[in-house]
């Protein structure tokens, strides 16, 4: 089973941007679903992004459609979610995970998944 690590979370400042990586750590990416999922401070955890395994058709939240962007290099076997115009309320924890990418929801984690350590967003001035 693909084992994942996220990174490159950071302090950014409103309107700034950030581009956070998933990569295998064991495993390929190539043939998995792959979302990105946000856990905000007092707030539930949900799907924002998701890229499916062979074309890569996107699906997003309609709160960060037009801002993120998300994109698989399957040569580096990572998955890089590009986060333009930043804003408070995208400060979160962010996560990856295989799984299903769907409408509505965006993204669902597969069961068997246990969540990494994800990487921490602060948008603030």
């Amino acid at each position: 089973q693909v084992q994942l690590v996220e990174s490159g979370g950071g302090l950014v400042q409103p309107g700034g941007s950030l581009t956070p990586s998933c990569a295998a750590s064991s495993g390929t990416l190539t043939h998995y679903n792959i979302g990105w999922f946000r856990q905000g401070p007092g707030k539930e955890r949900e799907g924002i992004s998701c890229i499916t395994g062979g074309p890569g058709w996107p699906y997003y939240l309609d709160s960060v459609k037009g801002r993120f962007t998300i994109s698989r290099d399957n040569a580096k076997n990572t998955v890089y979610l590009q986060m333009n115009n930043l804003e408070p309320e995208d400060t979160a924890t962010y996560y990856c995970a295989p799984g299903s990418c769907v409408s509505g929801m965006v993204a669902a984690k597969a069961p068997y998944f246990a969540w990494g350590q994800g990487t921490q967003v602060t948008v603030s001035s």
